[in-house]
């Protein structure tokens, strides 16, 4: 059976090619040309994986991807977003909103048939994750998405959570920025490891004291482990 992808694109031209290409790659594709499209769609048939454009006439793209993460049934579709913006800015603000993947315009079509198949592989293999992970005073809720410390809630964002999941599941072992970068990001782009380190230092500050569990190893990446 073949993978649906949904693409969310107000450009007819542009959508109208990568869905083609999609279709010619062995993919089912649909295009949409709004927010409102999309969801209507949505709840008739959920697809394998979203491409999503940011500026969109009714709903901006972030604003979309924010309602697909608080839908349970369609929280964990993989999200591709596509955007004519380039700043740093804005490809940290949708990853930590739970964007998979992002693609900058203009963009090869193949590349970016290419960077599907990449997400839907990964996206194929995710292991059953515990709902619920204790280290010392650290304790995190995966169905509930809470984190607190010594009893008190912490507000971490989506990656921060994500980030904060896997360092604790891998408690004790030294993980490194590319496997972090894979694991969390769904990416495995040279030259993205700042974003992990910026993360890391965000949450070891969110966490108080207990942000030095996760230990910083010397040209290698991180691990978290009890003091």
């Amino acid at each position: 059976m073949k993978s649906m992808i949904y693409y969310v694109e107000d450009d007819n031209n542009i959508r109208e090619l990568v869905v083609y290409a999609l279709k010619s790659s062995g993919f089912d594709a649909a295009g949409f040309d709004s927010g409102k499209t999309f969801f209507r769609e949505m709840r008739r048939q959920l697809p394998e994986l979203i491409l999503l454009d940011i500026m969109l006439p009714d709903e901006d793209g972030m604003s979309i991807l924010k309602k697909l993460k608080k839908t349970e049934s369609m929280k964990d579709i993989p999200v591709i977003m596509l955007t004519a913006k380039s700043a740093e800015y804005d490809k940290v603000i949708g990853l930590d909103t739970g964007a998979d993947d992002y693609v900058t315009k203009p963009f090869g079509v193949m590349e970016l048939v290419s960077r599907v198949k990449a997400v839907l592989r990964r996206s194929g293999r995710k292991e059953q994750k515990p709902q619920n992970m204790v280290l010392d005073d650290i304790h995190l809720d995966r169905e509930r998405h809470t984190v607190t410390v010594g009893g008190q809630p912490v507000e971490l964002t989506y990656k921060e959570f994500e980030l904060l999941d896997y360092l604790m599941r891998n408690q004790g072992i030294v993980l490194s920025r590319e496997k972090l970068l894979e694991v969390v990001w769904n990416t495995d782009y040279e030259g993205e490891s700042r974003t992990v380190d910026v993360h890391i230092g965000s949450l070891r500050q969110k966490l108080g004291e207990s942000g030095r569990k996760i230990q910083t190893v010397r040209g290698v990446g991180y691990k978290m482990e009890m003091m």
